[in-house]
């Protein structure tokens, strides 16, 4: 029962970095009028570690400089993955990995075999550093020379916010988040482009890195998140436009190209970012709707988006048409999927609708607010993107827990948490009699 299994270490290993950020952010010397409260103080922690970007006190005023540190820090450990930089420490001090410490990376990274962790998170420690310096220095000059920032606060801006666009955590160090820069491309397109990047996750980007000009090698999932970003970024760019073309509480008082660059940067924002440029508690309902969806599907897997993921999602589309199609197999992209992952697929989905079901019912028994306020928070908690229709912090602390546990499930994954608190995994020997209900 007590066995450390690599799904428990890694629950342990979030829980205790968890715990030390909540710390950290409770000393005086993190807040800069009052102390934080043990609920602000846990609430922001965990939707930084969990890179959701979920607050509940304004990021720019009531933290100091060393509490956006904090954030920070913790932004980059969770879009790393808590094992994989302990292991990559591990690796660079002792040069060498046990069995046990490469299983858990492995277990986290969701990737590669065993003999190739060395050389993986090697790659994405590099990738890493590589985006976040070039978007980096991008928002730098901007910061600088378009918005006369002296230069120590415009690398200061420079950095937060490329950490946290890559790692799709969507903390700002404005009160408004982005919606000063909602018409300036050189702010919200190399944001946009560190998110996107982040979302596809590191296998993709590997991959890309080396098989670039010959696609007809990418490995499946790379194709699937590719089709799956690309479609998604196409269908939210047009529906959200279209729907808030007019609304002048959000895109009515821009001039077209502004209403363009919005638009966009609104259907890359729910890919689990949670930076916003425009008011999205003056959203209409059905962009609300449309956002869900963007919110709920997510990014791609083993990278720092949240959400369903992408890959999942295709595949439980594959699955439908080739069940209307009668198929004896589900074919995707020119592949046969096995079935051990239709049952993942389906398992992760079910899943992830019963606990968004749950504690929307559970947090509408507790306060005041509307159906499709309080579905909008759960879901980008669960999917950990962070955007807001302006109620979370409004909720009652019981509400507030139920958004912290899910933002942490929606790191971890519903199926690696379940794992880890089975107490025993044994493998039948036998096989029961068959027997078919009727479906439908």
């Amino acid at each position: 029962m007590f066995r450390l299994t690599p799904g428990r270490v890694i629950v342990l290993a979030f829980a205790v970095v968890l715990a030390l950020g909540t710390a950290l952010l409770s000393l005086p010397i993190a807040t800069a009028e009052r102390p934080a409260t043990f609920m602000e103080a846990l609430f922001t922690a965990t939707s930084a570690l969990c890179v959701t970007g979920h607050v509940i006190v304004d990021t720019a005023t009531f933290w100091t400089p060393f509490g956006q540190v904090v954030i920070m820090v913790l932004i980059q450990i969770g879009g790393f993955g808590v094992m994989s930089l302990a292991t990559l420490l591990g690796l660079l001090v002792a040069r060498r990995l046990g069995l046990r410490t490469r299983l858990t990376a492995v277990s986290e990274t969701h990737t590669v075999a065993v003999g190739d962790v060395r050389r993986v998170l090697i790659g994405v420690a590099l990738i890493t550093l590589v985006v976040e310096a070039v978007v980096a220095a991008l928002l730098v000059g901007r910061f600088s020379l378009g918005y006369g920032e002296p230069f120590g606060r415009a690398v200061w801006l420079g950095v937060f916010h490329s950490v946290s666009s890559f790692n799709n955590a969507g903390f700002a160090l404005f009160s408004d988040n982005l919606m000063s820069f909602v018409t300036d491309a050189w702010i919200c397109l190399p944001i946009c482009l560190a998110i996107i990047l982040g979302g596809l996750g590191f296998p993709v980007i590997m991959e890309l890195r080396r098989r670039f000009r010959f696609p007809r090698r990418w490995t499946l999932n790379t194709v699937t998140v590719i089709a799956g970003t690309l479609t998604l970024l196409v269908f939210g760019a047009c529906a959200l436009t279209a729907l808030e073309w007019s609304n002048p509480r959000t895109l009515g008082p821009l001039d077209p190209a502004g209403r363009l660059l919005a638009g966009f940067t609104m259907s890359v924002m729910p890919r689990t970012a949670g930076f916003n440029t425009i008011d999205v508690g003056g959203m209409l309902p059905e962009s609300w709707f449309v956002t869900d969806i963007l919110m709920f599907i997510g990014g791609g897997p083993a990278g720092t988006a949240g959400g369903l993921k992408v890959t999942t999602f295709a595949v439980l589309l594959f699955i439908i048409v080739a069940e209307l199609r009668g198929d004896t197999a589900v074919n995707m992209f020119g592949k046969r999927l096995p079935r051990s992952t239709h049952r993942e697929a389906l398992t992760v989905a079910l899943l992830a609708v019963a606990l968004v079901v749950s504690s929307t019912l559970a947090i509408m028994l507790m306060s005041p607010f509307e159906f499709d306020r309080v579905f909008f928070e759960v879901i980008s908690a669960f999917a950990t993107v962070g955007l807001s229709t302006g109620i979370t912090a409004d909720l009652p602390d019981a509400a507030q827990l139920i958004l912290i546990a899910l933002m942490f499930i929606g790191r971890i994954g519903p199926v690696l948490l379940g794992a880890a608190l089975a107490l025993t995994r044994q493998k039948r020997m036998y096989e029961l009699p068959k027997e078919r209900p009727i479906i439908g």
